[in-house]
């Protein structure tokens, strides 16, 4: 048998990290290849190991940094760099949101050929940190070892994140800057509680153990809710840490448990027990023109947007560039719990939403009811079977179209339907300018662009949202 020859590796020194790139990556540009390296700033000089070359492209990772850029700063977290969940935490906060603005731009323009002349500056996040409201922990018999850690066949796991693109390894968390607390106490409190009551963490490879998961949220009026999520029904080991933690942590509103005896983590199809207090927690959001704060009820397996504080701001542009004067039929196309819907509703005649998953539609309704909003009315259904002639016969030809898609974009089916439709207003929300350029240029047909505002929903991040003001061209 003939032996391969072991691959030569392959190391460059000193070279300069020159910009961001996909996946929040930074770029080194290096005769003629570009070279995607993670946790390194623009404007670093590092020392680079090649660990996958292509083509038209390579994969690196710094093995030292010889001079820090201007722009770096100190990680908050203390398992930056492999956690990967926030890959730019070492580059300033006004430095990400350029690069976020410029993502936009580039995504509009390359893709959507679209002109950014007049984009307006970058929405930023107040907070940076502890600014999202839910955070979903999972329990793993396998714990990620760092290098060079030999594995210890009685090493009981860990409880935090899977680290990225091994399915089956959990690195241990203790602190997350990203959630308020007690979330770091919470977590870190069952797990010490299983440890010293000997419950095995689950193997998600070999489908044996108990603690799967546990999922943390909070509102911003203090409300909190935790589901733990276990592998089968088990009283004797469940009810008791249940009945510790709502002893350990009085300010939990809303405290369940699923059973998930699956072979994956989804439990949108499962049942949600209720051990104590409420089946849901409150959020509240101040209402675009002021007035007594929109109630927004969230279950178990509701949406709601991550960063709350964003989210108000968010929903702000989108009632701005809707123009409502009071008369106006609105479509909210993608509507999930209704929120845009509701935050809308005051201002218009009548809104009418759409979304495909069936459990949201029943949450808009209940939220619509509970803020007293009697012109809204809210469809399940495949969008691009729903949004058809009837249905514009049945609900009233729209003055504004709100819509909100999933990263996929719109369908090919609903933007051609947008463009039989004709509605003299489209506010067009997106969590992925590239999606998002790709349906422009399709509406362009007979849209004019208005005003474009990115937002920043998730700093230390390359996510982005942005909204785009579209109306009917007067040369359709």
């Amino acid at each position: 048998m003939k032996m391969r020859k072991p691959k030569q590796e392959i190391v460059i020194n000193n070279v300069q990290v020159s910009d961001a790139g996909a996946e929040g990556k930074a770029i080194v540009r290096l005769d003629g290849m570009v070279i995607f390296v993670p946790f390194v700033v623009p404007g670093d000089t590092i020392d680079l190991k090649i660990i996958k070359k292509k083509k038209n492209y390579a994969e690196g990772r710094a093995i030292a940094i010889k001079q820090p850029s201007p722009l770096r700063v100190d990680a908050q977290c203390p398992h930056f760099g492999i956690c990967g969940g926030c890959k730019w935490q070492t580059l300033n906060y006004e430095a990400q949101l350029r690069y976020k603005q410029q993502q936009v731009k580039d995504n509009l323009e390359r893709l959507g050929h679209i002109d950014t002349t007049g984009m307006r500056p970058i929405c930023g996040s107040d907070n940076i940190f502890c600014y999202r409201n839910k955070l979903e922990f999972t329990f793993s018999s396998k714990r990620w070892l760092n290098e060079g850690e030999l594995r210890d066949e009685n090493d009981p796991g860990a409880v935090g994140f899977h680290v990225p693109t091994v399915f089956d390894k959990v690195l241990p968390i203790e602190h997350c800057v990203l959630q308020p607390e007690p979330s770091n106490r919470i977590r870190t409190a069952m797990r010490d509680y299983a440890l010293e009551h000997q419950i095995p963490f689950y193997d998600i490879r070999n489908h044996t153990g108990f603690l799967r998961n546990v999922v943390i949220r909070n509102t911003s009026t203090g409300q909190w809710m935790v589901i733990v999520i276990v592998a089968e029904q088990r009283d004797e080991l469940l009810l008791p840490m249940m009945e510790f933690l709502k002893k350990e942590f009085p300010e939990i509103t809303s405290l369940l448990y699923i059973i998930n005896s699956k072979f994956n983590d989804s439990y949108t199809d499962l049942d949600v027990v209720t051990f104590s207090g409420q089946s849901f927690i409150t959020e509240q959001m101040p209402r675009y023109q002021g007035g007594t704060p929109l109630q927004f009820r969230i279950n178990p397996k509701s949406f709601y947007q991550t960063n709350s504080e964003q989210a108000f701001k968010l929903y702000s542009f989108v009632a701005e560039f809707a123009e409502l004067k009071g008369d106006e039929n609105v479509y909210d196309l993608y509507t999930g719990t209704g929120t845009i819907a509701q935050f809308l509703a005051d201002m218009c005649r009548k809104v009418t939403g759409v979304e495909y998953v069936e459990e949201a539609i029943v949450d808009a309704r209940l939220n619509a009811k509970l803020n007293g909003f009697d012109n809204c009315t809210f469809y399940a259904g495949d969008m691009a079977k729903v949004l058809d002639d009837e249905f514009v016969k049945t609900n009233g030809h729209p003055d504004v179209v709100i819509t909100d898609p999933p990263r996929a974009g719109m369908h090919e089916k609903v933007v051609e339907q947008l463009l039989a439709i004709e509605a003299a207003r489209i506010v067009y929300v997106s969590c992925n300018p590239a999606t998002q350029a790709r349906d422009l240029q399709m509406l362009s047909a007979k849209y004019d662009i208005l005003r474009i505002q990115p937002v920043d929903m998730f700093p230390h991040t390359q996510h982005v949202e942005n909204v785009v003001e579209l109306i009917l061209s007067e040369k359709k």
